[in-house]
């Protein structure tokens, strides 16, 4: 698949690695927003197989404040540019803001990563036009809610329908405005407007996804779907994590988003072995 000037064979699944450069993510919060930092953790993910580095400025955790448009762009370009002057990688920008991804794509971004699947004003306009001028791919994530509200009460009556042809409907509208399908992505949005229950019916099903005819992107690693189930802190929760990613991978995920990098590309080398083998 092309992701700008760059393309990563996406037969088999990849790793992609997160970087938040915000003070407030759920995660790691405040440890990458200095920029020197943020290219040290971005080496040794790098160092430990990921083949993406999805960079964020606005935390989307719950209960989460939208960003100004110049906090963000300002927490994020300059990072990006010191991303692509120094490393050979598919950087991916995580915004929800024209601006900010016309911006990053002029950085060196060569995915527009959205959890609101451009649907904020001019992002499906912009999105479209870098991805006619500059070949960049987008990511389109489904999400009930906005991070303020979506984990205050989630309803679905058939949520893996929902989701199906909430992505469904989004991809339409990227198609309809040039973009071409094998310039899409498509994320089911684990842990965004959605119960415990919800994300585990929508795991344990994702394969029904398959005829959206997109590569799939997940993202479970750390997230409270875990810690719930497991009764884990934020730091505890890699092996549940693990054990997502490879039934996601199972189900045809061929990206995956995660905190813990070096654990997460052996399990992807482990899984590529067997169905290699089988």
């Amino acid at each position: 698949m092309k992701f700008a000037d760059k393309f990563i064979d996406l037969t088999t699944p990849r790793v992609m690695g997160i970087l938040n450069v915000t003070p407030d993510s759920f995660s790691d919060g405040g440890q990458f927003h200095i920029k020197d930092n943020a290219l040290r953790h971005v080496e040794s993910m790098l160092k430990q197989g990921a083949d993406f580095i999805d960079v964020g400025g606005e935390s989307t955790k719950p209960g989460a404040d939208e960003v100004t448009l110049s906090e963000e762009l300002e927490r994020t370009i300059p990072v990006i540019e010191a991303i692509c002057q120094n490393f050979d990688t598919v950087v991916s920008i995580d915004t929800s803001k024209a601006v900010v991804m016309e911006e990053a794509v002029k950085a060196g971004a060569g995915l527009i990563n959205d959890v609101r699947a451009l649907q904020e004003p001019k992002a499906l306009e912009t999105a479209a036009n870098l991805a006619k001028s500059h070949g960049v791919a987008v990511c389109l994530m489904h999400m009930q809610g906005s991070p303020s509200t979506m984990q205050l009460s989630p309803e679905y009556g058939d949520v893996i329908k929902e989701v199906t042809t909430f992505l469904s409907e989004r991809k339409s509208a990227c198609l309809s405005e040039g973009i071409k399908a094998e310039q899409i992505l498509l994320d089911p949005g684990f842990g965004f407007g959605k119960s415990l229950e919800h994300n585990y019916q929508l795991l344990s099903q994702l394969g029904k996804l398959s005829p959206l005819s997109c590569e799939l992107l997940v993202g479970v690693s750390r997230k409270s779907m875990i810690g719930n189930l497991l009764e884990r802190e934020v730091d505890e929760r890699l092996a549940g994590g693990l054990a997502c990613a490879i039934y996601a991978i199972m189900q045809g995920a061929k990206i995956i988003r995660v905190h813990d990098v070096k654990e997460s590309v052996d399990v992807v080398k482990t899984m590529n072995k067997i169905i290699e083998c089988s």
